[in-house]
């Protein structure tokens, strides 16, 4: 990957932190879910996001990602979510959850995976040109 698209996956993991960090830091408000596990998936989405920027700000090999490259993605993302967590302890009407800290880390490996795979297929070479 090139060194400018990292900087900009960089830039946008810093970015997307901070709009996590901004949120994080609202007063909670009793609004009643529209589903039951609305709040969980949408920290799964949230995270998943930040695990595929922070994939994306490392540096590929001519294969793709080192194998320890996405599991050090998803513990970065996993402790920036257990940093949430306790910055919510200390924000009125907000609580830590753990649940919502594994549903940080599963959003985490999704997004790493999305981008794992993604890279990996751009490096195949194709089938017709092997011999």
């Amino acid at each position: 990957m090139p060194n400018t698209l990292r900087i900009l996956f960089l830039l946008c993991a810093m970015s997307w932190a901070g709009v996590i960090f901004y949120l994080s830091s609202q007063p909670g408000a009793d609004i009643p879910p529209l589903f039951f596990g609305e709040d969980k998936l949408l920290h799964a989405f949230v995270f998943g996001i930040l695990g595929f920027f922070t994939l994306g700000a490392m540096k590929t090999t001519a294969d793709g990602y080192r194998p320890f490259q996405p599991w050090l993605a998803v513990i970065l993302v996993t402790v920036y979510g257990v940093l949430d967590e306790v910055h919510q302890h200390f924000v009125p009407g907000r609580t830590p959850d753990i649940f919502d800290v594994m549903a940080d880390a599963a959003g985490a490996m999704l997004g790493v995976w999305l981008l794992y795979r993604l890279i990996k297929a751009r490096h195949r070479t194709p089938a017709s040109t092997q011999y």
